[in-house]
């Protein structure tokens, strides 16, 4: 009755976590009454085989109720965690609780029979059950494999047949005990190549032949006692087996964790791709770069080719897109703000590409920054249809403007002169009728009266419509008059004060800065309720500057962007156009604040403005 290794218990078990449940009870019933047959075919004690039965139950409903439970279905040993799991439920737990029953089989020594049944059963869990459920999980990828696969098991059981022989089959216990470390590197071999499942194959293969050597009266466990030397072929085993399954566990958890991450990185790569963003990683200490493969086809660089290092980039990107992204960089270095920025590449093969480019310094416990990371998003297309609504936003300011120029010279040439006419025959038609009563007379100096007002109006929405004295007399003296007049208009307060402003000014340049002051000026009318407005206008050398301010109501800047209002649309559009820029600051109660810059080509300072 004495057993090294029961596959019973193990083969029963892993049948009933691979099929369905409602199946468990006519199979167990079944693989019990096996047992029992069998063990009376062998000539057993009826009393030894009923508690043999009954350790061989409890044993099968611990290991399948509790491997369940942990592992919903059949285990699967691929990390520490399900490896220490399977260990303590079915290696330990279920032969530990059935062994007690188990000893009671034998009439010798009961907790000698214990530990030779528990180590049985626990052999038997720890080497032939993680064989079983791998081959079967693996019976549907059989014919996937390639023959070299198959080849190289072949080669591994061979060799672990012919070292084993030699290790555990000679004579009596002459056989060098080096021969036992001969089936290590076998054992490696098989926990990296082929898992959990080649350990348990392998440590079967290494079982049979050391348990067939000691029936036999071979090698190192054939003597001197039965009992002795079946706990030591065990501890020998299990001590054996305990190790590379604990490895291939740590191989496999590895091997899923490198899939895992390789799958993400597709995965990553994939939807970089469909959205045209790719990312990069920038060691400042190495000062390495590394780019995903979608950023290698934005810019058009070979993959297999080093990416450049950071300070080795300039040639990637225009001057000035080199210049704005330096100073982010130092500035994300220097205060941890992340940045994003639309810079202009050159590719390889010299066209020209937009990105628009986010990054991010990462820094370390004590706050120093150790990489930055970011990604690059092609926005050439972007740019394109910017630059076409550019192109057409000024095709229709320069019609705009030319159909402002075309009403107001008909209401100058043509209106205003008729109602001078009319003026002046009214003036004749008084004169000419000396006997018209007081009432009459009053009567035709009221439409005389009514005539030069419309007339004033129609001069007023002449220069509303296009500044003619821009033209001739240029954007200062033009600037001065507007505001003289606005203020005399709506009782403004209207300031003017201009320093080293160049003597001639482009055309569009004037014209966009005179519409700028002039919305400005009505926005004051209209929204600030201040009595005083301050217009500025300087030139720096490089650029114009102006500079428009009230201490009125003010408003909430932010909330007016979003809102769209047409007048800051058309300050914006007309500064693209003439490529200045403009910023507000205003809080209500506060007054406002505009600031225009626009870059001077061609400078020429007066200095008798000043």
């Amino acid at each position: 009755m004495v057993s090294p290794l029961w596959l019973g218990n193990v083969v029963l078990t892993s049948v009933l976590l691979l099929v369905p449940r409602k199946f468990s009870p006519v199979l167990l019933t079944a693989g019990l009454a096996g047992f029992f047959l069998y063990d009376l075919q062998g000539g057993g004690p009826i009393g030894s085989i009923l508690w043999l039965i009954l350790s061989n139950a409890v044993q099968v409903l611990i290991a399948v109720a509790f491997l369940r439970r942990a592992f919903e279905g059949a285990p699967r040993l691929n990390s520490v965690n399900a490896l220490a799991k399977f260990a303590f439920y079915a290696v330990f737990l279920a032969p530990f609780v059935g062994a007690f029953f188990g000893a009671l089989s034998s009439r010798s020594n009961y907790w000698a029979s214990w530990k030779v049944a528990f180590l049985s059963e626990a052999l038997g869990y720890l080497t032939l059950m993680p064989a079983i459920l791998g081959w079967v999980r693996e019976v549907p990828t059989w014919k996937q494999k390639p023959r070299t696969y198959y080849m190289e098991a072949a080669a591994l059981i061979i060799g672990l047949v012919f070292l084993g022989t030699l290790a555990f089959n000679t004579p009596g216990r002459s056989s060098p005990p080096a021969l036992l470390y001969s089936l290590v590197p076998l054992l490696l071999w098989s926990t990296l190549r082929f898992g959990s499942t080649g350990v348990s194959t392998s440590m079967i293969t290494i079982a049979f032949v050391s348990i067939w050597g000691a029936v036999h009266g071979r090698g190192p466990f054939a003597e001197p006692g039965l009992s002795v030397n079946v706990l030591s072929l065990q501890l020998f085993l299990f001590f054996t087996a305990a190790p590379f399954m604990a490895l291939a566990a740590v191989a496999e958890e590895s091997k899923d964790a490198e899939q895992a991450l390789r799958q993400k990185d597709q995965a990553l790569n994939e939807a970089q791709r469909l959205a045209q963003i790719g990312s990069w990683q920038w060691d400042i200490r190495s000062d390495a770069v590394t780019w995903s493969a979608e950023l290698y086809r934005l810019t058009g660089y070979n993959p297999e080719l080093p990416v450049p290092t950071f300070k080795n980039q300039e040639k990637i990107f225009t001057s000035e897109s080199w210049h704005r992204l330096k100073q982010s960089v130092e500035r994300a270095l220097q205060t941890g703000e992340h940045y994003e920025l639309d810079l202009e590449i050159i590719r390889p093969d010299g066209t020209n590409h937009w990105i628009s480019a986010r990054g991010e310094a990462v820094v370390d416990g004590d706050g120093n920054p150790i990489y930055l990371r970011g990604t690059a998003q092609d926005i050439t297309s972007r740019k394109l249809s910017e630059a076409a609504l550019v192109a057409m936003s000024g095709r229709l300011i320069k019609a705009q403007e030319e159909e402002r120029v075309r009403i107001a010279r008909e209401l100058h040439d043509d209106l205003s002169q008729r109602m001078a006419l009319l003026s002046i025959k009214v003036e004749q038609f008084e004169q000419g009728i000396p006997d018209l009563s007081s009432e009459s007379r009053q009567q035709v100096r009221g439409v005389s009266e009514l005539a030069s007002e419309v007339s004033s109006t129609l001069y007023d929405l002449t220069h509303q419509l296009h500044p003619f004295r821009l033209d001739s007399l240029g954007l200062v003296s033009s600037l001065a008059g507007l505001c003289r007049e606005f203020g005399d208009q709506h009782n403004l307060d209207v300031q003017f004060v201009h320093c080293d402003v160049p003597s001639q000014i482009p055309m569009d340049v004037s014209l966009c800065l005179f519409r700028i002051v002039q919305e400005a000026l009505r926005n004051v009318t209209k929204h600030s309720g201040a009595e005083v407005a301050r217009v500025e206008l300087t030139g720096h050398g490089d650029r114009i500057d102006l500079g428009i301010c009230d201490p009125g109501a003010g408003f909430d800047v932010q909330s007016a962007s979003g809102k769209g209002g047409l007048g800051l649309i058309s300050m914006r559009e007309r500064l693209r156009l003439v490529g200045g820029h403009i910023s507000i600051e205003s809080e209500p109660s506060q007054g406002t604040q505009i600031r225009v810059h626009i870059p001077q080509r061609n400078p020429r300072v007066d200095l008798r403005a000043c």
